[in-house]
């Protein structure tokens, strides 16, 4: 099964979904993350060791590639076409709480914003990573994250925003976390932002590349 964990993670990384899916070329008619998940579960290899032992191996290694400029976009958006297909055969378990997780991310791209992408790719890192991920979506105020933190105390919030005017959003959104949850951490990410934006708006942190808050976060665990 050790043999099979390890081609879960190829797959995963090189963006291998399923036994019909013409990408990669070079592994065109083999098994994908569906298929060797389904024949894992079957052998009795538990969901855990699905997540931690091929997923986040998987997803590291992309990931890494990415921050060093050996892989780009697409291959990110591809390798999480197959982490999916494989979260598909886990979901029921992580759902019946037969599952851990590292804790909680509250995302969103902050109101009057519809840019998704940026945010698209930490929700995929994280999940990769072990982190239960709430996805609230694009355009989204206040009420939306503060309601999300009702239902899920002692969650991280993650905002994002690509316009130098929707970025601005995210300091009345801060303060009204930091004055409901005082102890909720914020963090803050996007192409027009910076660690001196975050400070000035008092979140408690900016991340440039999605790696790095997945690292920064499971750090801090």
């Amino acid at each position: 099964m050790q043999e099979l964990l390890l081609q879960l993670a190829t797959v995963v990384e090189r963006g291998k979904v399923n036994k019909n899916a013409p990408f990669p070329p070079d592994l065109k008619g083999q098994d994908g993350a569906d298929e060797i998940t389904a024949q894992l579960l079957e052998g009795g290899v538990k969901p855990d060791e699905i997540l931690t032992g091929a997923l986040m191996i998987g997803m590291k290694s992309v990931g890494d590639r990415f921050g060093s400029g050996e892989a780009f976009i697409p291959d990110l958006l591809i390798a999480a076409k197959a982490m999916y297909a494989s979260m598909a055969h886990l979901k029921p378990f992580f759902e019946s709480g037969d599952v851990d997780f590292k804790g909680t991310v509250i995302l969103g791209t902050v109101s009057g914003d519809l840019h998704d992408i940026g945010k698209n790719l930490v929700k995929m890192i994280l999940v990769g990573d072990g982190w239960k991920v709430i996805d609230l979506g694009t355009d989204i105020g206040s009420d939306k994250f503060l309601q999300a933190l009702k239902e899920n105390p002692g969650s991280v919030i993650g905002m994002s925003a690509l316009l130098t005017t929707t970025m601005m959003n995210m300091e009345p959104i801060t303060k009204d976390i930091k004055a409901n949850y005082p102890d909720t951490k914020v963090f803050v990410g996007g192409a027009p932002l910076s660690d001196d934006f975050a400070q000035k708006i008092k979140a408690d942190g900016y991340f440039s590349q999605p790696q790095d808050f997945a690292q920064y976060l499971s750090s801090q665990k």
